[in-house]
């Protein structure tokens, strides 16, 4: 395996700068199209998606390369890029500052490498495998909160929420109660880097891609927490469903979640 740090250093130099595009315009007027009913793509998002492809190409020239709205580069090579160049979208359509850059590394399978950058607070979060995770450049443990009505929580709705039975309503009315209180940011890399800086407890979240998920997945472990999907079992990028948490809380989050999910 190549250097963690080469790897860590490029996703977070390549992170900035397409933070920094995205944060320039967030004012401007944006040419939007959806993907769905409510799951829409700016043309910023298409930008920032190729600023971030023509940095890791030029770095990593042999690596593949997957990303949410349009790149897909598919080599022979035991390295993959998980890209989401714009995590926050329908927060950035409306000129709201809560969106991020999420990158993650993924070596046969497994995510050894995880940035993330938000450029409103100009904070990056990054871990490497077995690293420890960190805020710019200072490390950072998960909360020590152990009792679910003590703690804050968060969460998302998938795009289908209109449609579908399976949205999340019923997990969220249940944790509304439970917990001392639950936000929904609108970003999952963003909910994942809180969870591993303490500033959320836990998270939960359905219906998810693999660029959602790894890089703040990895920042979560790195930083003493725990990451499964709703069963419990070990989490895996490719799982749609995930539950996070300082560790602490996690088994009565899953205890919860197991009873919503039988009904």
């Amino acid at each position: 395996m190549e250097s963690l740090v080469e790897f860590i250093s490029v996703a977070s130099e390549t992170a900035k700068e397409a933070g920094h595009y995205l944060l320039q315009n967030l004012n401007r007027k944006k040419d939007i199209s959806y993907k769905g009913q409510i799951d829409l793509v700016t043309n910023f998002d298409r930008r920032s998606e190729e600023i971030i492809y023509e940095r890791l190409r030029k770095a990593f020239p042999g690596h593949s390369f997957l990303a949410e709205e349009e790149i897909r580069q598919e080599r022979a090579s035991d390295y993959c890029w998980l890209v989401d160049p714009l995590d926050g979208t329908t927060n950035y359509a409306h000129g709201l500052p809560v969106f991020c850059v999420s990158i993650a590394l993924v070596y046969r399978g497994e995510i050894i490498a995880g940035v993330v950058y938000d450029p409103c607070r100009d904070e990056l979060f990054t871990a490497g495998l077995g690293q420890g995770a960190y805020l710019n450049g200072s490390q950072v443990r998960v909360s020590t909160t152990s009792e679910l009505d003590r703690s804050l929580l968060a969460t998302g709705f998938p795009y289908d929420v209109r449609t579908s039975p399976d949205n999340n309503l019923n997990y969220f009315s249940r944790f509304a109660v439970k917990a001392q209180a639950v936000r929904r940011l609108g970003s999952a890399a963003l909910d994942l880097c809180y969870v591993a800086c303490g500033r959320f407890d836990g998270y939960w979240e359905m219906k998810l891609k693999p660029w959602d998920l790894a890089a703040g997945a990895l920042l979560v472990k790195e930083a003493g927490g725990r990451v499964t999907d709703f069963q419990g079992n070990t989490f895996v990028f490719s799982c749609p469903n995930i539950v996070a948490s300082n560790g602490l809380i996690h088994n009565s989050m899953l205890e919860i979640i197991a009873s919503e999910s039988v009904k």
